[in-house]
């Protein structure tokens, strides 16, 4: 895997794996100089905790195989925008870039909501690019809670 699309194909991935789980399907995908470091999709049910977002996990994953908290230079790639809590983590892991799908109006915090990245007392922003792999994205969070609704 060299390039975005397939780096954001890994993470719709783990996010097809968490909703098999009977996670909301959100996956991440960490890299640092061209290569996966870490995975992961959402496991707040399978851990019984609430911190346990894609974001965080791959995070955490990624911290215990390089030995380190922050990730200077890594890229963070995430099927949906991270919530306020998971901007933090990468303001506070020092991700070099973040790209994710689906924009996530009612929860997101990176274009919508509080903006995390754009506060004065945000200490630091990656490079942010969003609407990689959103539609499928999209679709995947869609067909999981109508599946929901349904049953």
């Amino acid at each position: 895997m060299t390039n975005s699309k397939s780096f954001m194909d890994a993470a719709l991935e783990e996010a097809r794996d968490a909703a098999a789980r009977g996670e909301v399907p959100v996956g991440a995908v960490l890299v640092l100089d061209g290569a996966v470091i870490a995975r992961a999709g959402n496991r707040t049910r399978a851990d019984n905790d609430i911190t346990a977002h894609a974001e965080i996990a791959v995070i955490r994953e990624a911290s215990a195989t390089l030995g380190q908290e922050r990730l200077a230079g890594a890229d963070l790639y995430v099927t949906l925008e991270p919530c306020t809590m998971c901007a933090a983590a990468i303001s506070f892991a020092r991700i070099r870039r973040l790209y994710y799908g689906a924009e996530d109006p009612k929860g997101g915090a990176v274009d919508n909501g509080v903006r995390f990245f754009r506060q004065p007392t945000c200490h630091h922003a990656p490079d942010v690019y969003s609407g990689l792999g959103e539609t499928e994205a999209a679709d995947l969070l869609t067909g999981f809670f109508r599946s929901k609704r349904e049953s």
